[in-house]
């Protein structure tokens, strides 16, 4: 951090408020300025949506974008793209799918989904079966995704598929971007316990990928998937609501209508806001402590609290409810959001909701492996299969 970071995006914010004011200019318009002005994602260089300052910096432009009335919502509309394809393509693609790509992912005019987890490969990535066959300069893609959140919306996803079946699992994997649009391209809903199918399973059938959408090198597709995943865990785990705000909320409101005397709940009212309070803090200061590239296990121990800290208080709140805590006012009707759902529009439904972030971005035990090995300096749990061909290992 220095004062020329500080004197260069203040510069730009200002410019940028001055020439679009966000109260009164439309959001992709504004977001395609933002963009332009090389605050989207401030630690890019120059002409890819950055200005080449420490990541810490994003949250004074999105402070000042939404005290000016502005909205920083695209970062959630294009979670999966902002959040995680940005980081991606910068340490991996070449800058033509760069200049290509960024500035309609900012702007959400092109969605992003993540095409990793399948029905035999979800805490075990490498294990994916999803094939892609090279043939000239095409590659063949046949297999199936799933828990593909707004695949049903997205332009771009980004694919991990199995290139060579005769090497050991993490070296025969090879990183795409594919256009969800593509012939062979089949997405179905999955029908969750909120009632929506935000997320999805994605068929693949003889999908043709040119080899200009390959992101790294043939069989590299392992580090290029840490990136985004890593990437991911920071943007699950590291948003920053303002104080009191999300589950808290729910479970405060719930107390100051159902709570009544009860001083054991009290107490244990006052342990989560103090424990939420805590934890938006550390992510603020690891946010700050970040650099640029491809995040560090901070993002890891971020999104393990979240998950069982945002459980932890949504159950809470539905018991506060009493037996009204055992309705569901939303009803179950199907329905596919036109965005990533909104998890706090009701307590009842930010708990069935918060069931799966033990699950989403890697689950919770992951987590905890990444700790204690890249953290700590545990040794690893045993991997009978690291060293042989993924073909040769069973499977069920």
């Amino acid at each position: 951090m220095t004062m020329d970071e500080r004197t260069l995006v203040t510069e730009r914010i200002d410019k940028l408020l001055a020439s679009h004011p966000p109260a009164t200019t439309p959001e992709r318009e504004f977001w395609g300025a933002q963009f332009d002005h090389g605050l989207a994602w401030v630690q890019h260089p120059e002409d890819f949506g950055g200005c080449g300052v420490s990541p810490r910096w994003q949250a004074e432009v999105d402070r000042r974008i939404v005290e000016a009335g502005g909205s920083v919502r695209n970062r959630y509309l294009n979670v999966l793209g902002i959040g995680m394809g940005a980081g991606t393509l910068m340490a991996h693609a070449d800058e033509q799918r760069q200049r290509r790509m960024l500035r309609p992912m900012f702007t959400c005019e092109e969605i992003w989904c993540q095409l990793f987890s399948e029905p035999g490969a979800g805490s075990d990535l490498a294990a994916l079966s999803t094939t892609a066959v090279k043939e000239g300069d095409t590659w063949i893609v046949n297999g199936q995704k799933v828990w593909t959140t707004l695949a049903h919306l997205a332009t771009w996803g980004l694919l991990v598929a199995r290139t060579d079946p005769d090497v050991p699992k993490h070296a025969g994997l090879t990183y795409f971007v594919v256009d969800m649009q593509a012939d062979g391209v089949d997405v179905r809903p999955l029908y969750q316990i909120t009632g929506e199918a935000e997320f999805n399973e994605v068929y693949f059938d003889d999908v043709r990928i040119n080899d200009d959408m390959r992101v790294g090198e043939v069989g590299q597709g392992w580090a290029v998937a840490m990136t985004t995943l890593m990437n991911e865990r920071v943007a699950i785990g590291s948003n920053v609501a303002p104080r009191g705000s999300g589950a808290i909320a729910h479970a405060l409101e719930a107390w100051r209508q159902h709570g009544g005397d009860d001083p054991v709940a009290r107490d244990q009212l006052l342990r989560y806001w103090v424990e939420a309070e805590a934890q938006r803090l550390t992510t603020i200061r690891a946010g700050e402590a970040r650099k640029s590239g491809t995040p560090g296990p901070e993002g890891s121990t971020g999104k393990l609290h979240w998950a069982d800290l945002n459980k932890a208080i949504t159950a809470f709140t539905i018991d506060l409810l009493g037996a009204e805590g055992m309705t569901y006012p939303g009803g179950y009707e199907f329905t596919r959001p036109d965005e990533t759902a909104n998890r706090a529009e009701s307590p009842h439904k930010a708990f069935l909701r918060a069931r799966a972030n033990s699950i989403e971005g890697g689950t919770s035990e992951i987590m905890k492996n990444i700790l204690g090995e890249r953290v700590l300096g545990l040794p690893g749990e045993p991997r009978v299969d690291k060293n042989v061909p993924w073909r040769e290992v069973p499977r069920s």
